[in-house]
């Protein structure tokens, strides 16, 4: 007998979704990061830029495929994810907080100063002290002409795509279970672990090694100390953020090569070891705080405390 679909059966399911997502917020967060993102790359992965077994190639456009091929994937999967389980647990109002902290631009003029120069120096001097000056050139003006909106172009695409959610949504949660260092630790993993399916790509660059991702997964735990810090510094600032995110990208992939023409595999190690320096430094002076206070802005209310706080909610 062909059962009749009893009224109501569909928001009892939207009603258990919502209960699961509330329970488990963050796995729900890295399930649907993970999971939008690789599915939105597999035709990437399996084109003529990857695999070659789909018969197509992505356009290029500007830095090559990247905004073609990378990007929808990279925009599809952190912001859904956090827009998705935002609503779920925290209703109309956490979706407003959350999309007011992207124009949250109230930090001190000096970590604007950090983000924008302390990542390019840490990579020079890194750099600098791994092949002794060899090889070191100072670029010309044409650099700084290029840099400046590359930079901004990375902002929009690299910073917007990732920072609302590992950073805005999931750090602050983070926080509130572990130790900052703990929380940056365990967000960094599963940062590194976002980035995989790339490998298989042309965005890897050429020759990809196990020395390649081993390198890539380093500098991607050494950046997350440091985005934790002007993040807790920043007053929770998203544009301070994707700044600082997006300068260790455009310094690598524009200026990088015209402080070292020669650069061989060895020189690679270099901001490796320059950003490893700078997060120790990190790590010591805020005695592994990471510029964490625990403060009333980082109070994440489940969807329904927050219509009844609401008007409490506004004055903050």
């Amino acid at each position: 007998m062909t059962s009749i679909p009893v009224a109501g059966s569909g928001r009892a399911a939207s009603h258990r979704w919502q209960t699961l997502v509330r329970r488990f917020p963050l796995i729900t967060f890295f399930a649907l990061a993970n999971g939008i993102s690789w599915l939105a790359w597999v035709p990437y992965i399996l084109s003529l830029d990857g695999f070659g077994v789909l018969h197509f190639r992505y356009p290029d456009l500007l830095m090559g495929n990247q905004l073609t091929a990378i990007l929808p994937g990279a925009y599809l999967g952190p912001l859904t994810a956090a827009f998705t389980v935002t609503a779920a647990t925290e209703g109309r109002e956490g979706l407003r907080r959350w999309r007011k902290r992207l124009f949250q631009f109230r930090a001190g003029v000096l970590w604007y100063a950090f983000a924008l120069f302390a990542v390019p120096v840490a990579v020079l001097l890194g750099t600098l002290a791994a092949t002794d000056a060899e090889g070191f050139r100072v670029p010309s003006l044409m650099v700084l002409v290029v840099y400046v909106p590359m930079l901004v172009l990375q902002f929009f695409t690299t910073g917007l795509a990732e920072e609302p959610g590992w950073r805005d949504f999931a750090l602050s949660r983070l926080q509130q279970r572990h130790q900052p260092m703990i929380a940056t630790f365990v967000l960094g993993v599963l940062w590194i672990t976002w980035h995989l399916p790339l490998f298989l790509t042309p965005w890897a660059g050429p020759d990809v090694t196990a020395e390649t991702i081993a390198r890539f997964a380093v500098m991607a735990m050494e950046m997350s100390f440091l985005i934790t810090l002007v993040y807790n510094k920043g007053r929770q600032s998203l544009p301070l953020v994707m700044l600082l995110h997006c300068s260790i990208n455009n310094f690598q992939s524009v200026a990088f090569s015209e402080f070292f023409p020669d650069a061989g595999e060895e020189l690679l190690w270099g901001p490796v070891l320059g950003l490893g320096v700078l997060s120790l430094i990190v790590i010591v002076v805020t005695k592994g705080r990471l510029g964490y206070t625990g403060g009333v802005d980082t109070k994440i209310q489940p969807a329904a405390s927050v219509r009844g706080s609401a008007a409490r909610t506004r004055q903050l």
